[in-house]
Formats: C-alpha cells, structure tokens, sequence
C-alpha cells in the first residue's frame, strides 16, 4: 500500500532534477568553511534529506530521515524565519537546545525554501562542529539567493508536471467525445434501426390484418408493436441519461464502504434469490460524485450477480489497495500527481471472451454468450464513463469459463 512517504520521496527526486543542487552544495561548504550542508524536504511529521555535500563524516545520506522533532528545522517550517549560529555556546536561545547536542554541532545556519504559491518545501542549510563567523550579510545573502534558486527550480518542475496533467486531461477529452460519436453513429445506424424496423413491419401487418377483419391476428401485432415500442423508447431513455453523465458535477468525499453497503442492500433479494456469497474488503473514500459514483458500484454488482457462477457456489468479491508510484507510471502514461486507488470486482461466473473485452463497454452491447433484452447492454458504458468522469480508467480482464474481474483504477485526494 502506498504511504504518504512515497510522495516525500517524490519530491526528493524533484530535487535530484535540480543539476545545480550539488553544485550550491559545494559552494557553501567552500565559502563558508561549513564541514555539512544539505536541502532537507521537511513536514508537521518527516524530514528527509533530499541532497547532501558531507566533508566531515557526518554520515547522512540522500533519503535517509532524522526524526523531526530533534532538528531546529522543525521550528523554522513554524516559523519561516531563518536561524543563523556562530557559536552554540555563546547563543543565549541555543545554548541549552537539545539538537546541537544530538548531533554535535557549534554553528548552524538554516534557510526555508518556500514555493511560489507559499508552501513551505523545506530547508538549506549548513552545521559544522566548529564554530564559524555566519552572521553576515554576504553569508546571509548568498543562503538566500540559494534558497530562492532552488525554489525557482522546484516551481519550474511542478509547473511542467501541471501541464503535462493539463495536456493529459485535453487528450482525453479530445479522445472520449471521439469514442462517443463512433458508438453514437453506431447506435443510429443500427441499434435504433431494429425495433423501427419491427414497427415499420408490424404496422403494415396490422393494417392488412384490419383489412382483412382478422382480429386475432391484429390483436397479436398490436401487442408486438407495443413491445417494440417500449423497446424504442427505453433506449432513448438510455441514451438521455447516458448523455446526461456530466464530468462538471460538484465532487465530495464519498466512503465506497457505504456505497457498496448501499448497493448491495438494493440487490439483496436477487442475491439472497441465488445464494450468492459477497465478500467486500475495506474501501477507501475518494472526492465524487455521489450519485455516479451508487450508479458505478450498482452496475458492476448487477452484472456480477446476473453472470456470477452457475455450476458452483456463486461468489463475488469485491477487493481494493493503493497502488504504488511504479505502478501508476505502467499503468497511465500521463498519471496524474496523486495516489490512485484500484478497486475490483470479481465473480466466478462464464466470463468474457479476450475479442469482447473492450466491446463490454459500448452502449448496447450484445456478448455472444446471452441475448440483448430490455434495459440491458448499457450498465458497463455507464461505468466507463463515470470512471473517465472521474480522472480513471476501467478494464474487464477475463478467464472464460472461471469468471470475469473489473478493475477500476480512481485517483484519490490527498
């Protein structure tokens, strides 16, 4: 499971982004006469050592954590404020500190970092066990164009990440309208055709069976053409609602435990009709849309429970974990910053055949292994298309004959 450190991590290598880190590094050490200097990713909880220039065996590496509350850095993260220490010992607030005595040092000085949108980073800073002459302005003044430098760097590096996110989110945009407007003309050159069709034809049967007085069979035709009809009318009304799927709606947080608790109490009759078993680890809570969010979990069980397994015990699972900053990478070429959560229903029914799986998600589907019947072939179309409302993506992976999984993948706030 991803913890919030693989994101501290994140920014460490950000820093190793940075060419001239090690430079600056270097630089102060030389100027200054400082033995250590280093650029620390600090948090209300972490510290972090993101570069470091070590001339006196301190023995701190890039990655490696002190815990935050033994460091001075701590107090500049609260405070903003730089603290600058010739001597320790002649330092009327830090001479009884405890962190030079941890560490073992008798001058230090220590610059925030701080984004352009005022975030604090983290800090610059310098320590050597001998005392040296800091409290100058050219020392001073040289920390601080450092400071600002990195800062530029690090803003540079998150303004590249936004707009690749920026150009993640129009080609998806750009992508999704297009795969719409193909099911779209699919639709009306075909789905919609049939039950006109059967209306076109039942009619002019009617009218010859009215002319030739044959009640019966005119009778017959007429509950065809009303079957047809609430056919042609439930499609539109799926097409309506499908189209109505906005991406603009307000977001909240929203606990996929009550969800699904929610969900599966809606489909308990059908469940307990079938005996089936569902298994349902612990979920997170993501920033949705409520409502889509019931439709998308309603869906994937009513699927599970209509195809779940006939020859054996009928089960569906429903299972989540975070995924790893790799994974995220393999997983989308463009991820987002942020961790993502992968959710997946599993049933032990028939399964999809490999040439369906991308097909499942078009309006109207029909899979070979069961016959279109009303209301039905729009529920996984829905599903993708509140998971592309969301920033994630969905996919069927399928072992025909053992059963069916759909993995949704959703991005999670921090």
């Amino acid at each position: 499971m991803v913890q919030p450190d693989d994101f501290l991590f994140a920014d460490v290598e950000k820093v190793k982004q940075i060419p001239i880190v090690q430079t600056v590094l270097e630089v102060i050490c030389r100027s200054t006469g400082m033995g250590f200097a280093a650029v620390a990713r600090v948090t209300e909880d972490r510290w972090i050592a993101c570069s470091v220039q070590d001339e006196i065996g301190f023995g701190l590496s890039v990655g490696e954590e002190l815990e935050i509350g033994t460091t001075i850095c701590n107090e500049i993260r609260g405070s903003g404020q730089a603290v600058v220490i010739d001597h320790v010992d002649e330092n009327e607030f830090y001479s009884g500190h405890p962190t030079p005595r941890i560490y073992g040092f008798k001058s230090y000085i220590s610059l925030p970092i701080t984004l352009k949108s005022g975030a604090f980073f983290g800090t610059l800073f310098a320590i050597d066990p001998k005392p040296n002459q800091l409290q100058n302005p050219r020392v001073i003044g040289m920390f601080h164009l450092f400071a600002e430098l990195l800062a530029f760097h690090l803003d540079s590096i998150q303004l590249m990440e936004r707009t690749r996110a920026a150009m993640h989110d129009l080609a998806t945009q750009l992508l999704v309208p297009n795969d719409e407007t193909r099911q779209y003309r699919h639709i009306s050159s075909h789905n919609l055709q049939e039950p006109l069709r059967k209306l076109r034809t039942f009619s002019d049967m009617l009218v010859n069976a009215t002319d030739r007085y044959e009640i019966e069979k005119a009778r017959e035709l007429a509950v065809n053409i009303r079957s047809s009809a609430q056919q042609f009318s439930m499609m539109i009304k799926d097409l309506s609602d499908f189209s109505g799927l906005k991406d603009s709606d307000a977001l909240t947080s929203v606990c996929l435990d009550h969800v699904v608790a929610d969900v599966t109490t809606q489909l308990r009759p059908q469940i307990e009709r079938r005996n089936i078993t569902v298994e349902t680890d612990r979920l997170p809570s993501i920033m949705a849309v409520p409502h889509q969010m019931e439709q998308l979990f309603f869906q994937l069980l009513d699927n599970a429970v209509k195809f779940c397994g006939h020859d054996e015990p009928p089960r569906i699972r429903i299972s989540s974990r975070e995924l790893a900053l790799h994974e995220i990478d393999d997983l989308l070429p463009e991820p987002l910053q942020m961790a993502y959560a992968e959710i997946s229903v599993e049933d032990n029914g028939i399964g999809i055949g490999d040439s369906q799986l991308e097909k499942v998600f078009d309006i109207f589907a029909r899979l070979p292994t069961g016959s279109f019947r009303q209301g039905e072939g729009v529920g996984l179309a829905y599903c993708r298309k509140i998971v592309r409302n969301h920033k994630g993506i969905i996919k069927a992976e399928a072992n025909p004959g053992k059963g069916t999984t759909f993995v949704i993948t959703l991005p999670l706030s921090r």
